[in-house]
């Protein structure tokens, strides 16, 4: 199948034409309804494509996603305080805290993305109200009431929350996030919901943004330093959730779940060694959540139990996650690759959820249909008001709460959470 590059044209990079945008304004979204959900459970919902019209109906600037929409000033920036880090050590990063590492880079989904969907012709977008009722800029793209795992991970690596690398910013930056909602391992993952930017092309991004800051630089000069930075990967549920669960897919009539696992961490593995010869050295590797026990998935079920067969598709992915890591630590020299026990640290709140101060885990604090999970969080709908009670915050993504009890747990943890290092140690090991 096409990948997204040869399925959208007009976002396939081209570097030559880079047309960066100096001021950006956010899409008309005046009669446009955005949601996340399954899609055979949309058709009743309204789509009017304004994407291509401000209010006064006048054409708006190109956009290309795949090229970075950053102006090479705002790279040097990036470039300049990760030098500052390397002739100093370390470098004040968010509030007031020394930063432990000169930026964090960080592929994904809809679990971490923080706006780089925005500004794509999807139906996987969270830029409108409630989404983002917690956090203090409001509804930014998060999937989440508030913070993600990877906002609470950068403040505790003492760097700023990561933005976003579809939106073009000022200031000096310590990383950015290339997570696109509805993406996945395998480029034909999310196609239900049209645009999304898959793992592929994430890494593509990242890869002119090096191009651009190496040539200002220099490698001699940004190498060091990039091995220095810790690169957050977070993949793999889509491609389950919204590819080999799917009717519309082939994909489980082809595979089973081993079969499956084993395609997608092949693949994986050749992604990873990606970004390791680009020059990334210290890697996050989260493995696949409690998948069986969301409210999308307790809405499919007929008694509203977890689910035995998705259960078994995250054991299969998870446990060849673990033996992935293991061999690429031990095949690539100077990488350190961590696994983070996401499915651990789910069941654990999951199985106790008054002991972490939880009352509701079985449905979610906004959404439309049984446990709230059918259809997630439409525009302007009344999310609960005791959201910091709630395990789910739609009909996939947790609560900002639960992102950063994980998050915590993932960073000075035990080795049950996240091995062989914890991100701490992970921060602090010289490459």
């Amino acid at each position: 199948m096409a990948d997204i590059a040869k399925e959208y044209p007009s976002w396939q990079a081209q570097d030559d034409e880079l047309k960066l945008i100096t001021s950006m304004q956010r899409p008309w979204t005046d009669g446009f309804i955005y949601f996340f959900c399954n899609p055979p459970l949309c058709s009743s919902y309204k789509y009017t494509n304004s994407l291509t019209h401000n209010k006064n109906n006048s054409s708006m600037a190109e956009l290309r996603f795949s090229s970075m929409l950053l102006p090479v000033l705002v790279l040097l920036l990036v470039a300049a305080a990760a030098a500052a880090f390397s002739q100093n050590g370390s470098t004040d990063g968010g509030g007031g805290r020394p930063a432990m590492v000169p930026a964090m880079f960080i592929f994904g989904d809809s679990l971490i993305d923080n706006g780089n969907n925005n500004n794509l012709p999807t139906f996987a977008r969270a830029n409108y109200f409630p989404y983002g009722i917690d956090f203090a800029d409001g509804p930014t793209g998060r999937f989440s009431n508030g913070y993600t795992i990877v906002d609470e991970i950068a403040k505790l690596l003492g760097l700023p929350l990561i933005p976003p690398s579809a939106a073009p910013t000022t200031g000096p930056l310590r990383g950015l996030n290339y997570a696109s909602a509805a993406s996945g391992i395998l480029d034909i993952t999310g196609r239900n919901f049209i645009g999304r930017i898959p793992f592929n092309q994430q890494i593509r991004n990242f890869e002119n943004t090096l191009d651009q800051i190496t040539g200002n630089l220099g490698a001699a000069t940004v190498a060091p330093v990039v091995a220095r930075c810790i690169f957050f990967v977070g993949m793999g549920s889509n491609d389950y959730l919204n590819n080999y669960l799917m009717p519309n897919y082939p994909t489980r009539s082809q595979y089973n779940s081993r079969q499956f696992a084993d395609l997608l961490t092949q693949q994986y593995t050749q992604q990873l060694s990606r970004l390791y010869n680009l020059g990334a050295r210290k890697f996050i590797i989260p493995g696949i959540g409690t998948m069986e026990c969301i409210p999308n998935v307790l809405a499919r079920s007929s008694d509203g139990r977890c689910s035995e067969e998705v259960r078994q598709l995250v054991r299969d992915f998870n446990a060849n996650v673990r033996i992935m890591i293991g061999n690429l630590n031990a095949n690539l020299p100077g990488s350190r690759f961590t696994y983070v026990n996401i499915a651990r640290m789910n069941g654990d709140i999951l199985a106790n959820p008054r002991a972490y101060g939880f009352t509701v885990a079985d449905r979610g604090c906004c959404g439309i249909g049984r446990n709230r999970g059918q259809i997630t969080c439409l525009p302007y709908q009344m999310p609960c008001l005791n959201r910091d009670r709630y395990v789910f915050w739609d009909a996939f993504h947790p609560t900002e709460r639960v992102n950063i009890i994980m998050a915590r747990r993932a960073f000075n943890g035990d080795m049950s959470v996240a091995y062989p290092f914890n991100i701490q140690q992970l921060a602090n090991l010289d490459i």
